[in-house]
């Protein structure tokens, strides 16, 4: 193709000037912003110019290859000349962003964000007539996060969840990715998500790759920013095409566009275009980039913008005449003028949009299923095709669920997904040996011992209304949870989960925790159903397998913006699910889940539980004796609840009663401060929990206790010392400190 060079197909004379024309629309935005908000930080495009072209192009080849999304991540250059002129924005929501930006009313919530973060969709008219949606997705400073963020995106708007099978077409939506050369070189996250294009559970299609090849990274040296000669090399080990092209020559950008998209058309794969160009300002408005590239930044003086350039050749080839190029561009830029002033004065255009939204709460949803239901799907959940071989060990496990009279974890947790389905909520569960289970315990997909075919009985299930997607994850953190957000974004109605495969490992993914599914609905408006399978408890496993840092998720939670949860039973799991996939209030939610209770004994539930039950945010003891005999209460969270009620001292202490606080946030503090008054003499309550007394939920429970606790009462705590390392590296040591806290517990 490249020796045809039927990607270089010369430009019509119109095709010329409509092409000078959208750079002259592209220059007057920047210089318009640079003058009327001098020393305001904008991340100009200038030198990049033509990378609004070039999307152009991408979205309208896309259109003719089928596509009706494409959607967009970005760093913060050139954002807002794509926002306005990829995503048609309106110039004045830009302005109203300059001029102090929008107010955000009190029943809306929310803190905003910086201009150049901001998302935002519109639509596309191709040339032939069609629409394509384009959606810029909200970005963080964190450069490339946003990068498997918009892989999720396209890949929900690829997948049809109507129906009991998931279908995924490729062709329908385009991910276009915008990087910096420094970022690209240099974070992480963009080689996690190139890992992710060829995988069954992860691929969209082909992803169009730009690099905005500025050649300085804030105000470091290609030299001192990789250890490659291109920004792009990283690229090769994918096995990507590569194209470099020269961001001042205009016809050869867009033939590289074609290229790019002939080769994603034909190989459904990555292409990763090389735009060289250069800043003409500094990183921002603000910097004066010759303190670092005196000598580039003298040249780039001198050298004239790509408009001028390109006006310059198709007057001397007679296809414009300059001084009517001029006055175009002197007219653009006094529309632009004129636009600011109605601004200033109040009156925006009827089409000037919001950019973030939020909604109110709604009640609770109806999380008990009828007996009979159950029993079905519990039936359908344990048949095996003909001549199908279970692994021997396997099938006692699987024998053990045909009796719902001792429920586990796991069992709870496949009977909580299949009724979902029956009633059309659709499902995307990954992570590292999740199909099987990091802990040998779900088992969702089997495999003959003879032939190895593998057999996936919940998505067999013949009362499914809705598809139920399951992908073992490749060894990714960040760029695994950052799909899974992205998905769950653009898929409000579909219940979507990540799960960690010990939850300390996911620190690795804490740029878009906190970044994205944090602060993504005050920041943005963004919110979605995406639930955190985190496991965590102390079983002498050591530093890296026993805390998935709660005091983390407590500590930014605020607004109402996500849900965090440590339950203790399956019948809890089973219904928190359930409320999960329903609540039409969709926050985000953090399960603490377990290990060593999957298959304790004590830890097991019933059909009625099921049946007859709901989540609870707190379930109490029943009183082993009259209230006016408790004198101690004690609360916890999780796991310690049976070590607690495990110890002999148990029976050695009629005075004191136990609470299980199964939702942590929102915090159910007036239920804890109406059931400590069922005790009329009650001295001490008391908060217990494995973790040092640094971590854990101590620092975020102990005040709203005391805000509901009467002045007689004493609160007290009772944890590990405070540490650096959340837990022992050897069993004895734990058992130690285990033995101490339930021992305190009591008052021992």
């Amino acid at each position: 193709m490249i020796e045809s060079g039927e990607h270089r197909r010369p430009l019509s004379a119109e095709e010329k000037k409509q092409l000078l024309a959208r750079l002259t629309a592209v220059e007057t935005l920047e210089r318009f912003l640079h003058k009327a908000y001098l020393g305001q930080k904008r991340f100009s495009i200038e030198g990049l110019d033509m990378t609004v072209p070039m999307i152009d192009l991408a979205i309208e080849l896309a259109g003719a290859q089928g596509a009706r999304q494409v959607t967009i991540g970005m760093a913060h250059r050139g954002r807002l000349n794509v926002l306005a002129h990829a995503v048609n924005l309106p110039y004045e929501t830009i302005f109203a962003e300059f001029e102090g930006g929008r107010q955000i009313e009190e029943s809306e919530g929310g803190t905003g964000d910086v201009k150049y973060h901001h998302g935002a969709e519109g639509v596309y008219q191709t040339r032939d007539g069609k629409s394509v949606a384009v959606t810029l997705s909200p970005n963080p400073s964190h450069l490339e996060a946003v990068n498997p963020v918009v892989e999720g995106r396209t890949r929900a708007d690829q997948t049809t969840r109507r129906g009991p099978q998931a279908l995924h077409d490729g062709t329908v939506a385009l991910p276009l990715l915008l990087h910096g050369d420094a970022a690209f070189a240099g974070q992480g996250v963009v080689a996690e998500t190139f890992n992710l294009a060829r995988l069954r559970g992860y691929t969209t299609g082909g992803t169009s790759h730009l690099i905005l090849n500025n050649q300085v990274g804030f105000t470091t040296d290609p030299k001192e920013g990789r250890s490659t000669d291109y920004s792009s090399d990283l690229a090769k080990g994918f096995d990507a095409p590569i194209v470099h092209v020269n961001a001042d020559d205009p016809e050869a950008c867009l033939a590289a566009v074609r290229l790019a998209m002939m080769y994603r058309e034909k190989f459904h794969g990555d292409v990763v275009i090389d735009l060289v160009g250069y800043r003409r300002y500094g990183h921002n408005e603000g910097d004066e980039p010759a303190y670092t590239q005196p000598l580039m930044y003298e040249r780039i003086k001198q050298t004239p913008t790509v408009r001028e350039k390109y006006a310059a050749q198709l007057a001397a080839e007679g296809v414009v005449d300059a001084a009517q190029a001029a006055a175009e561009a002197e007219a653009a830029y006094q529309r632009l003028a004129s636009l600011q002033q109605a601004v200033k004065a109040g009156q925006r255009s009827e089409d000037t949009q919001r950019i973030t939204t939020t909604a109110a709460a709604p009640p609770e949803p109806k999380t008990a299923v009828a007996p009979e239901v159950l029993t079905k799907l519990n039936d359908e959940l344990l048949v095996m095709p003909d001549g199908f071989t279970v692994h021997p060990k396997l099938q006692k496990q699987l024998e053990r669920r045909r009796s719902l009279d001792e429920i586990e974890w796991a069992h709870a947790e496949v009977l909580a997904f299949a009724s979902l389905l029956a009633e059309g909520t659709p499902i995307r569960l990954t992570g590292q040996d999740t199909e099987r289970g990091t802990f040998s315990q779900r088992h969702l997909v089997l495999h003959d011992v003879r032939t190895g075919r593998r057999h996936t009985p919940i998505q067999s299930l013949r009362a499914a209304q809705a598809p139920f997607e399951l992908h073992n994850s490749p060894l990714s953190e960040f760029a695994c949870l950052g799909f899974e957000y992205g998905y769950a974004v653009e898929a409000p109605e579909a219940l979507v989960l990540w799960e960690a495969q010990f939850g300390d490992f996911a620190n690795g993914a804490e740029v878009v925790i906190d970044q994205f599914i944090i602060a993504g609905l005050a920041k943005w408006g963004e919110t979605s159903r995406l639930s955190l399978l985190l496991p965590h408890g102390y079983e002498g496993q050591g530093p890296e397998h026993s805390s998935a840092r709660l005091e983390r998720f407590l500590a930014l939670g605020a607004e109402g913006n996500i849900r965090v949860a440590n339950c203790t039973t399956p019948s809890q799991y089973f219904h928190l699910l359930r409320r999960q996939g329903l609540h039409t209030e969709i926050r985000p939610l953090v399960v603490m889940t377990p290990k060593s209770l999957l298959r304790l004994p004590a830890a097991t539930s019933r059909l009625d539980d099921l049946v007859l039950g709901k989540f609870r945010t707190v379930l109490w003891d029943r009183d082993r004796t009259w209230p006016e005999k408790i004198t101690r209460l004690l609360l916890c969270s999780g796991k310690v609840y049976y070590d607690i009620i495990a110890s002999p001292r148990r029976a050695e202490t009629p005075h004191v009663a136990i609470g299980r606080v199964e939702l942590l946030y929102p915090f159910p503090a007036t239920e804890i401060g109406q059931y400590a008054r069922r005790y009329p003499n009650l001295k001490e309550v008391v908060w217990v929990q494995e973790e040092p007394r640094n971590m854990g939920a101590r620092k975020f429970v102990l005040p709203k206790i005391r805000d509901v606790l009467s002045p007689s009462v004493t609160l007290l705590d009772v944890s590990r010392p405070e540490r650096s390392s959340p837990a022992e590296g050897y069993p004895a040591a734990h058992k130690v400190e285990q033995d101490r806290i339930v021992a305190a517990a009591y008052g021992s």
